[in-house]
């Protein structure tokens, strides 16, 4: 009986999921590829991203599919995807997913299908640059390596770390497997490789309804200058896990913003989306306060905040 490649991606916010999920759709070739995509606010940005390449796409938000809020939507969009004429599933988690209970939700899934996955592996993507900082007190991230097969090592290109991330890695998880990625391409043809079926360590997820972050939607109704709005985020980050969306810029410009740590990066918006910025809070509703006052005083645009 033929079964899908299931293929779950994994990484902290802002580490360049996306970035390698269009890459592995590039290299797919004649292979029919379907992707779930798990975003914790209520509109999702990446999807947009990569619904042309990909053969069926599923998004999920306003939550993690691994938490119980989530979980019985992720099983119905696995079900749904095994009807589908595809070759491989990857399911993109949100960058605060802790995937330790993939194993449950797959048990749940075959007994409702039955056997039509191969649990082909987990992948978490490492960002070079902010991995050091991000790792001594994220859990979060330390079970995403914990429970994936291979690490996938991006943004070299911008800080060579490769060395030391690698290191320390390996220390949250001696049996991993390490690539370089560049641009979230890797140096060999991710598909014939990884094809066997993988092991999975059983665990409790620490999603949970009670610790989930505050996400916030704040849409955008005139252009805003380039300046003004660097202050805010910039200003906002410190409460902030990240903010990412599309902005439409006062010199004509329309770009997709990206904001972790504090570091903002720019790319050109070619399919003109609405505009709109995602917040994903590190200090629950009390940035609502934060919020407002300061894009009033900083930017002085028209706008709406919604939850």
């Amino acid at each position: 009986m033929h079964k899908i490649d299931l293929y779950l991606l994994t990484g902290f916010l802002g580490a360049g999921k996306t970035t390698f999920l269009k890459a592995m759709l590039e290299q797919a070739g004649d292979k029919k590829v379907g992707i779930i995509m798990n975003e914790f606010g209520k509109v999702g940005i990446d999807g947009d991203l990569v619904k042309d390449k990909a053969n069926e796409l599923i998004e999920i938000n306003r939550g993690s599919i691994f938490c119980s809020c989530l979980q019985l939507s992720f099983v119905e969009s696995l079900k749904d995807m095994s009807e589908k004429p595809i070759d491989a599933l990857f399911v993109e988690g949100s960058g605060l997913a802790d995937p330790s209970n993939i194993g449950e939700i797959l048990e749940a899934t075959e007994v409702l299908i039955g056997e039509k996955y191969r649990y082909a592996g987990s992948i978490c993507i490492i960002d070079a640059v902010n991995f050091i900082d991000q790792a001594k007190d994220s859990e979060t991230l330390e079970r995403q390596i914990k429970h994936s097969h291979l690490a996938v090592i991006s943004k070299t290109d911008i800080e060579d770390k490769f060395d030391l991330v690698k290191s320390e890695v390996l220390k949250h998880n001696a049996e991993i497997e390490i690539e370089k990625a560049d641009m979230g391409k890797l140096p060999f043809n991710f598909f014939e490789k990884f094809t066997n079926e993988a092991a999975i360590i059983k665990d409790e997820t620490t999603n949970k309804v009670e610790n989930k972050p505050k996400t916030l939607s704040l849409e955008l109704h005139e252009p805003v200058e380039k300046e003004r709005l660097e202050v805010f985020l910039k200003t906002l980050s410190a409460d902030a896990f990240r903010m990412k969306g599309f902005v439409e810029l006062t010199s004509g410009d329309k770009v997709q913003v990206d904001v972790v740590n504090g570091k903002i990066d720019y790319q050109t918006d070619t399919e003109n989306h609405d505009s709109s910025i995602v917040i994903i809070s590190k200090i629950g509703p009390q940035i609502i306060k934060k919020i407002i006052p300061l894009w009033d005083s900083k930017v002085q645009t028209a706008f709406k905040l919604r939850n």
